[in-house]
């Protein structure tokens, strides 16, 4: 199933993708798309309805994040090699863990704002992975059982306030705007192989990432079972699990967002987004 929240900030209906495309209302059989109603049992129960029966949503409504209430968001760095080598910086020998502020998130084609005193603003196409269950000391071979599904993601960057500020990569990442979250929620049985998806992000028509899931460093299941090593993950959690090359950090010379730009990205079977980028 492909999930997803529509409607104005903050009264957001959840919806299904119909197998004609359109959008219908489930809000009579869940409450929301979030942690509560994302376990196996439920989205069993979603998937069993007669969609093509279910109240149509005008499907021009924004689409909002695709998840409500995330608890954790969690974000992987330098887990594509190339994308490592254009940012200069060796391949980790275990995954780079760091969080991005939960007021990041917005809706997958809402306004981007570059902060106020930035000068790199930059954007990173990412794979998202949902957390459908408590998952705490998880072996990598289970790993999969505790994935609700996936969502695309835009892991918008301050470079500066990242990178050559002190402190951890967390205030570079978490700027109001900066997670874009959706279209959907793409239910795990939708993805054959997360390790085998493209993926591409484009500025004002022109295609900077152009990349595919195949060339992480480490793959979902061993991210999952990685980051519950160190604290549990609840339903509803996001990991975010890093971007291929092609960021303007890594553009020679180095080219970041300017207001009035306008972003374009996606990731196959998971939708597409789009983001028009104001000062903030």
């Amino acid at each position: 199933m492909k999930l997803l929240r529509v409607g104005p900030k903050g009264q957001e209906v959840p919806a299904v993708v119909a197998a004609d495309g359109s959008y219908r209302d489930l809000s009579a059989h869940v409450a929301d798309i979030s942690g509560s109603t994302i376990d196996d049992a439920t989205l069993e129960r979603l998937r069993a309805l007669d969609h093509n029966s279910l109240p149509p949503l005008d499907n021009g409504l924004r689409i909002g994040p695709c998840v409500n209430g995330v608890g954790k968001f969690i974000c992987i760095g330098l887990n594509y090699a190339d994308h490592a080598a254009e940012s200069g910086l060796d391949v980790p020998s275990e995954p780079v863990l760091f969080m991005k502020a939960t007021s990041a998130i917005v809706g997958p084609n809402d306004d981007v704002e570059i902060p106020r005193n930035s000068q790199k603003t930059d954007w990173e196409v990412e794979l998202g992975v949902v957390i459908g269950k408590d998952a705490k000391y998880v072996n990598e071979a289970d790993a999969m059982d505790y994935v609700a599904g996936y969502c695309v993601i835009n892991d918008l960057s301050e470079r500066e306030f990242q990178i050559e500020r002190q402190g951890q990569w967390v205030k570079g990442k978490s700027a109001d705007t900066f997670g874009p979250i959706g279209p959907y929620l793409v239910t795990r049985d939708e993805i054959a192989d997360p390790q085998n998806l493209s993926m591409y992000l484009d500025v004002n028509g022109i295609r900077r990432q152009n990349g595919g899931t195949k060339t992480m460093v480490y793959g979902v299941a061993h991210l999952v079972a990685y980051v519950s090593q160190f604290m549990s993950l609840q339903p509803g959690d996001i990991i975010s699990t890093g971007t291929p090359p092609g960021v303007g950090l890594g553009m020679k010379p180095p080219t970041y967002l300017q207001p009035g730009d306008v972003m374009e990205l996606g990731i196959d079977g998971m939708g597409d987004q789009k983001q028009v980028v104001k000062q903030g």
